[in-house]
């Protein structure tokens, strides 16, 4: 399952271009990039969160832009702690194809199906917004319709209308942090992951959003998650590393020209 995501996303990178031919640079020569030894879990679910939050402090403390690669999507309760508490006010985007809003899932509360949920409780983060959900519960529609007002959510099915600024309107200026669910592509792009939906993203539908995203906002911080790599298909893990390439080179691209 996902555990063997971060392992093949790693294998995979050796593979990936180096040269941009969108923002027509080599961002790898412009960026001091660091990869961590994948730690060894011991313990539930609170422990891995735990050990999550310490590893991203620490890279926070150095002046480092944290990359996390799960795993499943919970690793963002977790990752997110350390960000809440040097910022009074932060915004997450989110790509997924689930809303991630149940209280709890099989009995578990930092469930990957709760996680953006869990993020909610955090009174720092002011807003989310979701883009390409396709997959919601009846709890998490009551949720919604008895809602604050923090949740912004972007179906899959009206991709065909969607306006890339006013998606980011609620984003812009603000401190952000990305949350990547790999299911948030179409199945038929990413079937490596452990709750595929029809009826998802391309990656060009994806990555002008992020582009967009890097000019507007201040992204502080990101996560990749629910790879579950499928031995002898390379192509979702190669996906998987391209987007973690690209969104390092849109960050500290749009970061350069306003230097």
């Amino acid at each position: 399952g996902a555990g063997a995501s971060s392992a093949a996303i790693l294998a995979a990178s050796r593979e990936v271009e180096l040269f941009d031919d969108e923002l027509w640079t080599q961002p790898a020569d412009h960026l001091d990039i660091a990869t961590l030894a994948e730690p060894a879990l011991e313990g539930g679910v609170g422990a891995g969160l735990d050990l999550i939050e310490r590893l991203v402090e620490a890279e926070l403390g150095r002046g480092r832009f944290p990359l996390v690669l799960g795993g499943e999507h919970s690793v963002t309760i977790g990752a997110i702690r350390p960000f809440v508490r040097r910022h009074d006010e932060l915004a997450i985007l989110h790509f997924d194809a689930h809303a991630d809003l149940r209280d709890g899932y099989l009995g578990e509360p930092n469930s990957h199906a709760s996680a953006m949920r869990r993020l909610l409780d955090r009174p720092q983060v002011a807003r989310i917004v979701s883009v390409g959900v396709r997959n919601v519960s009846a709890e998490e529609a009551a949720f919604l319709d008895a809602g604050d007002g923090r949740v912004e959510i972007h179906w899959a099915r009206e991709k065909a209308g969607w306006d890339i600024d006013r998606i980011l309107a609620p984003l812009r200026g603000r401190t952000v942090y990305l949350s990547f669910d790999l299911d948030g592509f179409d199945a038929s792009l990413m079937p490596a992951t452990g709750t595929p939906e029809p009826g998802g993203l391309m990656w060009a539908d994806t990555l002008p959003i992020l582009r967009a995203a890097a000019e507007s906002c201040r992204i502080v911080g990101a996560d990749i998650v629910e790879l579950a790599p499928i031995p002898g298909f390379h192509a979702a893990d190669f996906l998987a590393a391209k987007l973690a390439y690209k969104i390092l080179s849109y960050v500290f691209c749009a970061r350069a020209r306003t230097a």
